[in-house]
């Protein structure tokens, strides 16, 4: 769906993408999901579009969101002005959406995915991880002959769904080399104009299980890599120490992030995260840019444990990026929220050999987020919505309205839902997607 009453012509006409030399604009009635790179819309006034204002209390308890409607007017990529809603202003009409910031997934592999061909079934796993690298690298040399353009449809799923940035995992290993990378960033290239994007180098197959230190140095030289990534290191390198010292080192020598899947459960996965925090503190150049993926150990531990670690996390600026697992493991996000954790979330895969549930929408982790911890009130379901939107809210704990505002960002998604805790709860369509002033969506 595109922004009601928005034809071609008046939104080259209102938005100036008809000079010469900007971005081609894609009918918004029939968006095909290909944006070419160029410059962002200079001007673009949206009107009729639903901002949360405020909570309505009773009796000390939030029972409801105020809200109002705008006009918001957006500068090359960013929003200039936000004044009272005139029927009679010249802009393309919201129809009273519900204006939300764009939504981040936060853990995704483009690289690899079979979304955008046949429908494929995960096999039976043998061997855990391991057994998963030997399946991997059989396939990997038939996935990577489409990777570029399966990554590209990726892209449009999630554009879809509201997302505008996702942080992806890419492979680094002996069977693929450079070429997942490679192919990851011609389709990146090709999204630029709509999509943001960081990448993490990802040892698939282990750092020194399958020989791919020299690879992960040499990926991490490069510009287009912001983050270190590592698996497992006890149960495929075999040395806890090692493994993270060479993320660390690699990613102090190269000015880059950290971002490690962690499966581990046991012992090793406790110590893995006890090492990961020491190494932390003692490079403080590293704070608020370690994450581990996954930490599946968090959910195996006594509470009183959580607690410690928890607060150990925080203290040390290390993320955790959960993809909301359930069932016979239960993440403790609400003892990472209560410390101050940074906690984030993704779709991690759409459809591969890995697995096949992952729908697009990080709305959806932040409703099943909701459900699992019993976030039913008008309250916290709106404070849920972070999850979606990497830690932006349009309304503080107070209720005071802190997004958005002039100078921000314009990456919005417009839903159809009164507030942000109704579009959580009923995960709510996804009307229209705007990157940087762009519609892309």
């Amino acid at each position: 769906m595109a922004l009601k009453g928005i034809s071609r012509k008046d939104f080259i006409k209102t938005s100036a993408l008809g000079v010469t030399g900007f971005m081609t604009a894609p009918s918004l009635l029939g968006f095909n999901g290909t944006v070419a790179e160029g410059k962002y819309t200079t001007t673009m006034v949206l009107k009729n579009v639903r901002l949360e204002t405020g909570f309505i209390y009773e009796e000390g308890e939030v029972v409801a969101t105020r809200t109002g409607l705008f006009c918001v007017e957006i500068n090359d990529g960013v929003i200039a002005k936000i004044t009272p809603y005139d029927p009679a202003a010249e802009g393309e009409d919201a129809g009273g959406m519900l204006m939300l910031p764009a939504f981040k997934d936060m853990h995704i592999h483009l690289d690899k995915t079979f979304y955008g061909g046949p429908w494929k079934a995960v096999r039976k796993r043998q061997g855990g991880v391991k057994g998963m690298i030997a399946l991997e690298q059989e396939l990997l040399s038939e996935m990577l002959k489409t990777s570029t353009h399966r990554a590209e449809k990726i892209v449009e799923l999630l554009q879809s769904r509201g997302t505008a940035f996702a942080r992806s995992h890419v492979n680094i290993e002996p069977t693929s080399g450079m070429k997942s990378l490679e192919n990851l960033e011609k389709a990146l290239q090709h999204k630029k104009g709509g999509f943001g994007a960081e990448l993490v180098a990802f040892p698939q197959h282990g750092i020194y299980y399958t020989d791919s230190a020299g690879l992960m140095a040499e990926a991490a030289a490069m510009d287009s890599i912001g983050y270190i990534g590592g698996l497992d290191p006890y149960t495929i390198d075999g040395n806890i120490e090692r493994s993270v010292d060479f993320m660390v080192r690699l990613a102090l020598d190269h000015n880059k992030g950290i971002d490690m899947h962690l499966h581990e459960t046991g012992d090793s996965g406790l110590r893995t995260v006890t090492y990961l925090i020491e190494k932390v503190n003692e490079n403080p150049k590293l704070r608020n840019r370690t994450f581990l993926s996954h930490c599946f150990v968090l959910g195996k531990i006594p509470v009183s444990k959580q607690e410690e670690i928890a607060e150990k996390l925080a203290h040390s600026g290390i993320g955790v990026i959960s993809t909301i697992p359930f069932g016979g493991l239960v993440m403790p996000l609400p003892t990472l929220y209560k410390y101050g954790v940074d906690v984030a979330t993704g779709n991690d895969s759409i459809i591969d050999h890995w697995n096949t549930w992952g729908s697009g929408s990080v709305l959806e982790k932040a409703n099943l987020m909701a459900q699992l911890y019993g976030y039913r009130t008008e309250f916290d379901l709106s404070r849920s919505l972070k999850l979606a939107t990497h830690n932006i809210l349009p309304l503080d704990d107070e209720g005071n309205r802190q997004w958005p505002k002039a100078g921000d960002e314009a990456s919005v998604v417009l839903v159809d839902a009164s507030c942000s805790a109704e579009a959580v709860s009923r995960i709510s369509p996804v009307h229209s997607l705007l990157y940087r002033g762009q519609v892309v969506f």
